[in-house]
């Protein structure tokens, strides 16, 4: 039944690829024109990760000249080997900070997309009582900024006796209005027949869900690995942790960089070291999102 599924979902994809190679014939002219916008569009975005790289190879004599250049004169590796030497004489081991956003990043990614897509599923195509208040409770909850929900959050933390432990940070990862909302668009737009079918051939839902949902909604739960990766990544966890010995990469990093205009160097080092886990996240998911997220919502 799963390989018959996934049959007409690849059926469906050659025949839109067709529909709109037929359609998006263009003149010479045109294509060059859009080429043209793209690049300039691509290389407006690409900036200030140029200059982010830039400004992490710069002597100190360079960092503050003005106006700023995007080219580094006598290229240096000081302000990447300061950082080893101030990491050395931080509290704790610098690995276990490491260690600690690797866990939380990696944790919380998983239980962000498991969760979202779980809860998404009775939402897109099930129905129930209470199903649109739960739903529009979800969408009001788009609203408010995560400064708003913070003293909230911190006494429920409270209460469970979890402030200072991992699932401090991972707990408030995995509750994702937005992952919960995006996985939802893309379910509904999943046809019905195929999951009937499902049904009829004895499948239970959650094996519809794992086998069928979530291959045909790749695009949706890759997308949300990269958003929930890289706001866990960039998470301090100040606010909940106060041992030395949990505390996040991005906190050591801000330990470090934190004396001043001396090390300004430091700092934008520290930002690129920031910036690499994410890009490669990407890198190493683009090509399915890219593939896969032109052929969502197929219908056949």
């Amino acid at each position: 039944m799963v390989e018959a599924v996934k049959k007409t979902y690849v059926s469906a994809i050659e025949k839109w690829k067709y529909r709109k190679k037929r359609d998006l014939n263009r003149s010479k002219g045109g294509n060059v024109l859009v080429f043209l916008l793209l690049a300039i569009l691509g290389a407006f975005m690409a900036l200030p990760i140029v200059y982010s790289i830039v400004q992490a190879f710069k002597p100190m004599e360079e960092i503050f000249i003005f106006p700023p250049r995007f080219t580094v004169q006598n290229p240096t590796g000081k302000n990447f080997k300061l950082i080893g030497q101030l990491a050395g004489s931080l509290w704790v081991p610098f690995s276990r900070y490491l260690f600690n956003s690797i866990f939380v990043s990696f944790t919380g990614t998983f239980g962000n997309v498991l969760i979202s897509s779980m809860a998404a599923y009775p939402l897109a195509k099930h129905d129930f009582p209470g199903k649109k208040m739960l739903f529009r409770l979800v969408t009001i909850s788009l609203l408010f900024t995560g400064g708003v929900i913070e003293l909230p959050r911190y006494i429920v933390m409270a209460k469970l006796h979890i402030i200072n432990t991992y699932w401090a940070l991972i707990l408030p990862t995995i509750a994702s209005s937005m992952g919960l909302f995006l996985m939802k668009q893309f379910m509904e737009q999943l046809n019905n027949s195929l999951l009937e079918a499902a049904r009829i051939d004895g499948m239970n839902e959650f094996q519809i869900f794992l086998k069928i949902v979530m291959p045909l909604v790749k695009p949706a739960w890759l997308t949300q690995i990269i958003f929930a990766f890289q706001g866990v990544w960039s998470m301090t966890g100040g606010n909940y942790i106060y041992k030395e010995n949990l505390k996040l990469f991005p906190t050591a990093l801000a330990q470090i960089q934190s004396g001043g205009i001396a090390r300004a160097g430091v700092a934008a080092a520290a930002s690129l070291v920031m910036l690499i886990p994410p890009v490669i996240m990407f890198l190493i998911t683009q090509s399915s999102i890219m593939e896969t997220m032109a052929h969502a919502g197929i219908k056949e």
